[in-house]
């Protein structure tokens, strides 16, 4: 079946060029306990790398995988913020020997998945040189002679087509001048026959708001769109208006483009990439020059099952984003499932940045692009959002961050917010609110009462994550337990030292605003252990050290100022054991290390900081993880 596309979009605006990162290569292996003359140097990780080995170990069989989405490169020449789709890892040829490693260098290459990246690159290229031809007729369409080209990008390239014959409307199957999208059969999008977009458009053609497709079809190397020409983009319109819009215009674009997406999300789809580039207005001179249109279903996809008719279920890949980094929700950085959700936290930056003429988080470069901005995203409240802006958009942006992930948006409730700012007298309006209008007389309004449906006020998001201290009780036999918390550097010693006494073993440590909370009990099946508070996060000499002494890892924390509490214990059932520091996530090294057998064990952060240990023979046959940013709720 078609792939789906996806990765992230990115700009190619000055403000967010990526400069390309050095990447250290090196790794460097410690001397193996059976043989201490023997030594390896190199292999295949990306970071500085060091580890002991252990007793040899068969190897381990990889799980199989889910196939990959569609992947690629994709570039928009006219379009302000055009998008790159990542792609996600390859599986590794074979695995690693059976080393205890520690890597501190967060990936940076990308593999390409089922070859090389150069090979993926000359197909783009090749899809991107050829030209399209000089005319195009597909399906039971017009002849069309190709004119001006108005886009171009590695799945596509859209020219205007002039009608050779015939035809005297502006829009419509008749029209004198179609937009016509060519994309190669070579490009990824096409991989398994016409492109993924086709079927949306199947089901969407005709949905308020979506512009027309009028033919489609294969002429030589090329799938054909015949679409109907619009006119500028929310973009174009910010640019020519001096980098800023009204209060006015920018509610009146709120309420159509809510309208359109509750129309869309209706028939089961997300758009996926809603920003100012892919809102179109009607052609200029024509009676929809007012009109707004949603464009560019590439990214689209259900968050309804055709079938059964209910929710999609909710999945999380953090190793894949499909979207706008700029324009994107939090849950989209997150690689959770798309919902109706995003679209509207999309809309709301969308709105804010078309008011304010910039977003907090635009100017981030380098490879953790994409971490950056989810961060600050995270970070940065509504009402410092919404600064100078008027309420309604503190408003909208509060609802939409608050939605949970199978929830139904009250998309009257959400039109409702811009009532006050739009203005009463139609022909004043610089867009054409027709959607919201429908909406109005269906419940004898435009807006309703804020007081209907009134239910329980969420949460919302305030910029920084509330702190508190979470403990998590497990049903068992008594036992002897002794828990310690807002514990300080000079204080910790003392009270490990008592328990120790008493025949206890720390089983847990955790930490808060540089303080910290540990557990000990008389139940680890613990017969020693050492522990080291170090203001290095993860002291990896000293964890080398222990590891030679038989020592394994059993417990991490890591501290805001960067310092970190390592307890490792003998008595575990581990036979080997890894553990990786990283300034993101590191889902592919731990997507690695499961398919070798490896299971995480225990995981921490300090500022902005990961550490994450692996571990074999830990009693786990499979494991799985939920990524939640600090404002949601379980």
């Amino acid at each position: 079946m078609p792939e789906l596309r996806s990765g992230a979009r990115r700009s190619k605006r000055l403000d967010d060029l990526q400069p390309p990162q050095p990447v250290d290569q090196a790794e460097n292996w410690a001397l193996p306990l059976q043989n201490r003359t023997r030594r390896r140097v190199g292999g295949r990780g990306r970071g500085n790398a060091a580890g002991v080995a252990k007793a040899p170990t068969p190897a381990v069989p990889t799980r199989p995988t889910a196939a990959g989405r569609g992947r690629g490169i994709r570039l928009i020449d006219l379009d302000p913020e055009p998008c790159q789709v990542l792609p996600e890892a390859a599986p590794l040829a074979a695995a690693e020997p059976p080393f205890n490693r520690v890597e501190v260098v967060a990936d940076k290459d990308i593999a390409m998945e089922g070859g090389s990246g150069d090979k993926v690159v000359a197909v783009e290229e090749e899809a991107s040189t050829t030209p399209v031809p000089e005319r195009v007729q597909v399906g039971n369409s017009p002849m069309y002679k190709i004119e001006r080209k108005l886009g171009k990008g590695g799945f596509g390239q859209v020219y205007v087509g002039r009608r050779v014959s015939g035809g005297s409307d502006r829009t419509g199957p008749d029209a004198i001048e179609v937009a016509l999208k060519f994309e190669h059969r070579n490009s990824k999008g096409c991989n398994y026959g016409p492109p993924y977009e086709w079927q949306v458009y199947n089901t969407l053609n005709g949905c308020y708001g979506i512009p027309w497709v009028h033919y489609k079809g294969r002429q030589g190397d090329f799938y054909i769109l015949v679409m109907d020409m619009l006119g500028p983009s929310l973009w174009d319109v910010w640019n020519s208006l001096g980098q800023s819009m009204s209060p006015n215009m920018v509610a009146c674009i709120a309420v159509e483009a809510i309208s359109i997406l509750e129309k869309l999300h209706l028939k089961g789809f997300v758009h996926g990439d809603v920003k100012p580039e892919n809102f179109l207005l009607g052609q200029p001179g024509s009676a929809e020059e007012k009109k707004l249109y949603l464009i560019d279903l590439g990214l689209a996809s259900r968050w309804k099952d055709a079938h059964s008719g209910q929710h999609v279920e909710y999945d999380q890949r953090p190793d894949v984003f499909r979207g706008t980094i700029r324009y994107a929700s939090v849950h989209a950085h997150l690689g959770r499932t798309g919902s109706r959700r995003d679209d509207l936290e999309s809309l709301a930056y969308t709105l804010i940045f078309l008011i304010k003429g910039r977003l907090p988080w635009q100017g981030y470069q380098g490879d953790n692009k994409s971490f950056l901005v989810c961060k600050k995203k995270m970070a940065t409240s509504p009402e410092l959002m919404c600064c100078f802006c008027p309420a309604p958009f503190k408003q909208f942006l509060e609802a939409v961050t608050n939605m949970k992930f199978d929830e139904e948006p009250n998309y009257a409730k959400l039109i409702s917010f811009f009532e006050s700012l739009i203005e009463p007298c139609t022909p004043l309006r610089p867009i054409r609110i027709d959607g919201a209008l429908k909406v109005g007389q269906k419940r004898g309004r435009l807006v309703i009462n804020l007081e209907e449906d009134e239910q329980p006020k969420k949460k919302v998001r305030l910029g920084s994550p509330a702190t508190q201290w979470i403990s998590v009780y497990n049903a068992r036999r008594p036992m002897k337990q002794r828990y310690h918390y807002n514990v300080a550097d000079s204080r910790l010693r003392q009270h490990i030292d008592k328990g120790n006494e008493d025949g206890l073993f720390i089983s847990c440590v955790a930490s808060a605003t540089n303080l910290w909370a540990l557990i000990m009990d008389a139940g680890t099946g613990f017969s020693s252990q050492v522990y080291d508070l170090s203001t290095a996060f993860l002291h990896k000499d000293w964890i080398m050290e222990q590891w030679e002494k038989n020592f394994y890892i059993s417990s991490i924390a890591g501290a805001t100022n960067g310092s970190s509490l390592v307890v490792m214990s003998k008595g575990t059932p581990y036979t080997q054991q890894s553990y990786k520091v990283s300034e993101s996530f590191p889902f592919k090294w731990i997507n690695k290390k499961w398919k070798e057998g490896f299971h995480v064990t225990s995981m921490t952060t300090a500022g902005s900081r990961w550490g994450v240990v692996m571990s074999r023979n830990s009693g786990f046959s499979d494991q799985v993880f939920l990524f939640l940013h600090p404002y949601a709720c379980l």
